[in-house]
C-alpha cells in the first residue's frame, strides 16, 4: 500500500474535494458533491456526539479518499450509526484504503453504537463491504444495505 495518512477532517473546504467530485461525478455519484453541500448549509456537519468526517492522504497531502460516520438519520434511536459518503479516488483503489477508514469509523463508534448501517447500489461497494463484515440485508434498517454489529 502505498503512504498513506489517515486524519480527521474538521473543516470541509470544496477546493480540497473538487477532483474527487468531478471524478466521482463522471461515475455516476453525486455523494462527494453532497457531502460538501451539506457541510456547507449546515445540514450535516460530522458535529454531533459519536459523528467523525475522516480524509486519507497521500505522500504529498493530497486528498485521495473520504469517509464519515453519523447518527443514523433514519431511526429514533442514538445506538445506530451510519457510515456515509465514502470514497476512494480511481488510482488508488485495491490498495486497502477504504478498509482503513472503514476499520477507522468501526473504532471510532464501538462504545458509541451497537450497529452501523450504510447504504450502497452497486455490486463493487456490496462486496467491499461484506468483505469487511457487514451483512447485506435491506429489510432489517430503514433506507440500509448493510449492518455491522459492533463487538461481533
Amino acid at each position: 500500500m502505498a503512504h498513506i495518512n489517515i486524519k480527521r477532517i474538521d473543516k470541509v473546504e470544496f477546493e480540497n474535494l473538487s477532483h474527487l467530485i468531478e471524478e466521482s461525478e463522471k461515475q455516476g455519484f453525486r455523494f462527494v458533491r453532497r457531502l460538501v453541500n451539506e457541510y456547507l448549509n449546515g445540514e450535516n456537519s460530522f458535529s454531533l456526539e459519536g459523528e467523525v468526517l475522516y480524509g486519507a492522504y497521500d505522500r504529498n497531502g493530497l486528498l485521495v479518499a473520504v469517509a464519515g460516520l453519523n447518527r443514523n438519520p433514519y431511526s429514533g434511536e442514538n445506538t445506530i450509526g451510519r457510515v456515509r459518503r465514502c470514497y476512494v479516488a480511481n488510482e488508488m483503489r485495491g490498495q486497502g484504503i477504504g478498509k482503513l477508514l472503514i476499520e477507522q469509523l468501526i473504532k471510532d463508534a464501538d462504545g458509541m453504537f451497537n450497529v452501523l448501517v450504510l447504504h450502497t447500489d452497486t455490486e463493487q461497494g456490496d462486496r467491499f463491504y461484506q468483505a469487511l463484515g457487514f451483512v447485506s440485508d435491506s429489510e432489517r434498517f430503514l433506507k440500509s444495505s448493510h449492518y455491522y454489529e459492533i463487538g461481533h
